[in-house]
């Protein structure tokens, strides 16, 4: 059912994909109810989906200089998938859509996860200062959990610092551990970007806190609680938290950094502590899982409906986006809004998005970072997936490219970069 040649479109359907594991899912609440609005009606039902035009989208990434590129699209029980390009560069394997990769900045929407199912289960409030939990963390009491998630905390994003200069900077800290503190502290030995619960100012540091936060409320490590209320319940089987070992376990993708001098050699990245990230960017994962997660997720099978509805309170952060707790709202031309997540860390870019209701989601990988046009060509698989077959014209308004991952800021066009 994969591709067995580099360059081919596969494409194929499966009945009721991964139901079975669903239904093994503790539910914490009935799914949300039906969307009420027309816009909301048309997020939860959008366009068939142009395959054809996925399919041209990734080799249009190859095109850029990404090695390989790939995607997978369930959609109410049909399943279809395509893989271009190699997977190694020097075996030459092609790549595929079993092909486990690191997917960066969607870790947040998992550490967000767990925080809300632990407002569930009253253990913490959303609206509480973060100093409750951690006294004696932060500088300012008024910062609270919700700001957090939200990126509202004002707390600077110590990796602009760390990545100022991209290959030099992933080699100083490719085989470092950090500590937790040690990256908060980083953070605030800079200026505040904003005082608490002002505008979104995306911050890797936001989610450093959220890994505390977790621990400390759970006694338990990071992976652990991604493991125990996510991974196992959604028999996420080829879904881990790999911190601080550096390879990536079993079949999987090599992921390959541009350097800032145009014309340089890729550095393979793909062996790292992702030490610098954690909480806010180590998980590896597949496509297949990364559709499974969100479809549960916005199906209301991960949290109650409560909240599940503050995770969906939304704040302006870019052209036609909106950031609500640990998860990305993305208006499409063509009127649809998608929500997930996008992610780079270094020598992969991953896009996870999904429909309102989670019966479409896509989930798609170029092995390749800090290629602002690999990134830019790579959101077209949003437009393909959720707006089907379109006419340039309307394909133009696509949203440009906003700088708003975790990444390299050495290129101003590479926003997800970690």
């Amino acid at each position: 059912m994969v591709s067995k040649v580099s360059t081919a479109l596969v494409r194929g359907t499966a009945v009721a994909v991964a139901l079975g594991s669903l239904l093994a899912v503790p539910a914490y609440a009935a799914p949300l109810e039906p969307a009420t609005t027309k816009a909301d009606a048309a997020a939860a039902a959008p366009p068939a989906p142009d395959v054809t035009g996925l399919w041209n989208v990734l080799r249009a990434a190859r095109r850029q200089g990404a090695p390989g590129a790939m995607a997978r699209l369930d959609d109410r029980g049909s399943v279809h998938w395509a893989a271009v390009g190699v997977a190694d560069r020097k075996s030459g394997r092609a790549l595929s859509n079993a092909d486990r990769f690191r997917i960066g900045s969607v870790t947040k929407i998992f550490s967000a996860v767990v925080l809300l199912q632990l407002a569930d289960e009253k253990k913490l409030a959303l609206d509480a200062p973060v100093n409750r939990y951690l006294p004696g963390l932060l500088p300012d009491d008024r910062i609270t959990v919700r700001h957090v998630l939200s990126h509202r905390s004002g707390l600077h994003d110590y990796s602009n610092d760390m990545f100022a200069r991209t290959v030099p900077g992933f080699e100083a800290v490719r085989k470092k551990v950090f500590t937790y503190r040690q990256l908060v502290n980083r953070s605030l030995s800079k200026p505040r970007t904003t005082k608490p619960g002002g505008a979104y100012s995306y911050s890797n540091t936001n989610f450093v806190v959220a890994g505390m936060l977790i621990e400390k409320l759970t006694g338990h490590a990071v992976r652990t609680e991604y493991r125990n209320r996510i991974f196992e319940p959604l028999k996420l089987s080829d879904t881990f938290y790999v911190h601080p070992g550096t390879k990536v376990p079993g079949r999987h993708a090599r992921g390959y950094l541009t350097p800032d001098t145009a014309g340089a050699a890729l550095v393979d990245a793909t062996e790292q502590t992702v030490s610098w990230a954690q909480s806010a960017g180590a998980v590896i994962s597949t496509t297949r899982d990364l559709n499974l997660f969100l479809s549960a997720l916005l199906g209301g099978r991960l949290t109650s409906r409560a909240q599940l509805a503050q995770m969906q309170r939304w704040v302006p952060s870019g052209t036609n986006q909106r950031y609500g707790l640990g998860l990305r709202r993305r208006d499409l031309s063509c009127g649809v809004s998608v929500y997930g997540h996008t992610g780079a860390v270094q020598g992969y870019y991953s896009y996870a998005f999904a429909s309102k209701d989670g019966k479409r989601s896509l989930a798609a990988l170029a092995n390749a970072s800090n290629n602002g046009s690999v990134h830019a060509a790579m959101l077209g698989t949003l437009e393909s997936a959720f707006c089907g077959k379109q006419t340039k014209k309307s394909r133009s308004a696509a949203t440009p490219v906003e700088r708003h991952e975790v990444s390299a800021p050495g290129n101003p066009l590479d926003p997800d970069a970690h």
